[in-house]
C-alpha cells in the first residue's frame, strides 16, 4: 500500500495507472504516425501535440478508473474486463469528443483518434494479461484482517482453504475478548498496538468485522481509527456479497438493505436502457435463431410422428409475482405429469425424450421464450422464472424468496452462471442468494457481462438437465 494525498493506494495499481497512461499517450503518437507518416503536418505545434496527447491519456486514464479497472481485483473474470474496457471506451470517446467541441484547440482529427482508440485498446488488453502473469494473481489479491476468531472467522477460513480460487488473502485473525475461537492458532495475530497499528504493519486492504456477536463491545473506537485512516472496513455480509458475488441467506437482515449504500434500486436510464437492449439484442436474436427453431420443430414432429405438439406453453410467476404464459419447444414426453404434480426435472431423467435430452444440453428449449422477451413478460437475463407451485413452497420455506420477483425473470441470469441446475429446496435457497446479489446490481453492465458469459454456459452445457 502507497499513502497517496492521505489514502491507502496498492502499489501494483498505481504502477498499472502510470503504465497505461504513458501506453495512452504512445498510442496517440502511433496514430498520429501512421496517419501523417511519421511527420506532423505544419500548421500542428509540437507542443500541442504534446498537450494533446497529455488530455487524450488523461481521458482515457479517467474512463477506465470510472469503470474500476484500477481496483485491485475483478469478479467477472475475462468477460467482465472486456465489457468493462469496451464501456470506458464508449464513455472515453464521447467524453474526448466533447471536449474537442468545446475547445477546438485541442482538436485532433477522427482518422487520428479511431486509431489512437484501436491502438489503446490493443495495448491495454495486452499489457493487463501480460502484467497479470508477471506480477502473478496472489500479488493482486487483496490482503484482509479478520477480526474475530469464532464461528463467523472461521466461514472465511473455509474460502481461503477451498479448491475455488479467491480474490483475497487472509494475514490473519485477531481474537475478540470473551469469545470462541475456532480458527487455528497458527493463523492468529498477537495485537501488541493499536488496530490500526496492526493494519499498517501487516499492509493490509481491507478489515472484516467477523464478530459472532455483536451485542459484545466492539472495538469501535479503533475500527473508526482504521476507517479514517482509508482502510475499508467491512461487515461479514457485505465482504462475502463481494467475494462470492451472492447475499448469504442466513447472514442477511432487513437493516443490511435498508443501510445498503449501494444497490436495489435502478434509474429511468436504467429501465429503458436494459429494455431497449431486450428489444434490439432479442429482435436480432429471434432473428438469427429462426432456422434453427425451424429445423427444431421440424425434428420434433418427426420424432413424435406428428402425434405431440411441438410448443409447451407452461404458467410461471413473473415481476410482482404476476403470472404469464411462458412458451418453449418441448422437451419431455406429453405424459410427463400425468398424475397432476409438478415436478422438478432431474438428472438423467426418464421424461425427456431423445430429442429433448439434445435441446436442454444446448438450451435450443428455451429459445421461443424471446417471443416472452419481445412481449416485455421477461428479460434477456433476470432470475429464472419458477412455476406457482414450487414459488408457493419455496416462498413458506425460504426467507426473502419473495424478492427475487423485484425484476423480471430472464432467459438467462446469474444463478444459472454461478450455480448448477436445481432440483430441491436446498438447491433453490442458494440459487436464491445469487439471485439476489442479481437483484441488487441489476443493470446494463451486470446483463453484459452474463450474456458474454452465457455463450460458455450454451457452448459446454453447463447445468443442463
Amino acid at each position: 500500500m502507497i499513502r497517496l494525498f492521505g489514502h491507502h493506494v496498492p502499489g501494483l495499481n498505481l504502477l498499472i495507472a502510470l503504465l497505461e497512461f504513458a501506453l495512452f499517450v504512445v498510442a496517440l503518437w502511433l496514430g498520429v504516425g501512421v496517419r501523417f507518416g511519421w511527420e506532423l503536418p505544419r500548421d500542428i505545434a509540437l507542443l500541442d501535440a504534446w498537450v494533446t496527447g497529455a488530455i487524450f491519456a488523461l481521458v482515457m486514464s479517467l474512463s477506465l478508473a470510472s469503470m474500476g479497472l484500477y481496483q485491485r481485483r475483478t469478479q467477472e473474470g475475462e468477460a467482465g474486463l472486456v465489457v468493462r474496457l469496451v464501456i470506458a471506451f464508449a464513455i472515453a470517446t464521447a467524453s474526448l469528443a466533447l471536449l474537442f467541441y468545446l475547445f477546438p484547440a485541442i482538436l485532433m482529427g477522427r482518422g487520428i483518434l479511431a486509431l489512437s482508440l484501436v491502438f489503446s485498446f490493443i495495448g491495454t488488453l495486452a499489457l493487463r494479461i501480460v502484467f497479470d502473469r508477471i506480477a502473478g494473481a496472489e500479488s493482486q489479491k487483496r490482503r484482509v484482517l479478520v477480526l474475530g476468531a469464532g464461528v463467523n472467522a472461521e466461514r472465511i477460513a473455509e474460502l481461503t482453504d477451498g479448491d475455488e480460487p479467491v480474490g483475497f488473502c487472509v494475514v490473519g485473525y485477531v481474537p475478540l475478548p470473551r469469545s470462541h475461537r475456532l480458527i487455528a492458532q497458527d493463523k492468529i495475530l498477537a495485537q501488541k498496538g493499536s488496530l490500526l497499528e496492526l493494519a499498517i504493519a501487516t499492509n493490509v486492504d481491507e478489515i472484516v468485522v467477523a464478530a459472532d456477536d455483536r451485542r459484545r463491545k466492539l472495538p469501535v473506537g479503533e475500527l473508526m481509527d482504521c476507517k479514517l485512516s482509508g482502510f475499508a472496513v467491512l461487515d461479514l455480509l457485505t465482504f462475502l456479497e463481494k467475494e462470492l458475488a451472492a447475499v448469504k441467506i442466513d447472514l442477511l437482515h432487513p437493516s443490511w438493505i435498508f443501510f445498503s449504500q449501494d444497490g436495489f434500486k435502478m434509474g429511468m436510464t436504467g429501465r429503458y436502457g436494459k429494455r431497449l437492449l431486450d428489444l434490439t439484442l432479442g429482435s436480432l436474436m429471434l432473428l438469427v435463431a429462426a432456422p434453427v427453431m425451424l429445423l427444431v420443430a421440424v425434428a420434433s414432429l418427426l420424432e413424435s410422428r406428428g402425434r405431440d405438439p411441438v410448443l409447451y406453453h407452461q404458467i410461471r410467476i413473473g415481476q410482482g409475482g404476476v403470472p404469464f404464459r411462458l412458451h418453449k419447444f418441448r422437451s419431455m414426453r406429453v405424459d410427463a405429469e400425468a398424475d397432476g404434480l409438478a415436478r422438478w426435472a432431474a438428472k438423467n431423467d426418464s421424461r425427456i425424450t431423445p430429442l429433448g435430452a439434445f435441446m436442454r444440453r444446448t438450451r435450443l428449449d428455451e429459445l421461443p421464450q424471446l417471443i416472452n422477451v419481445l412481449q416485455g413478460e421477461m428479460s434477456l437475463v433476470g432470475p429464472r422464472p419458477e412455476r406457482p407451485e414450487f414459488v408457493e413452497r419455496l416462498a413458506t420455506g425460504i426467507p426473502y424468496y419473495a424478492e427475487r420477483h423485484r425484476v423480471k425473470p430472464g432467459l438467462t441470469g446469474w444463478a444459472q452462471l454461478m450455480y448448477p441446475y436445481g432440483s430441491d429446496e436446498d438447491d433453490a435457497k442458494r440459487k436464491l442468494e445469487f439471485d439476489l446479489y442479481y437483484v441488487k446490481h441489476a443493470g446494463l453492465f451486470l446483463d453484459l457481462v452474463i450474456l458474454l458469459q452465457t455463450v460458455e454456459v450454451v457452448l459446454l452445457g453447463k447445468g443442463a438437465r
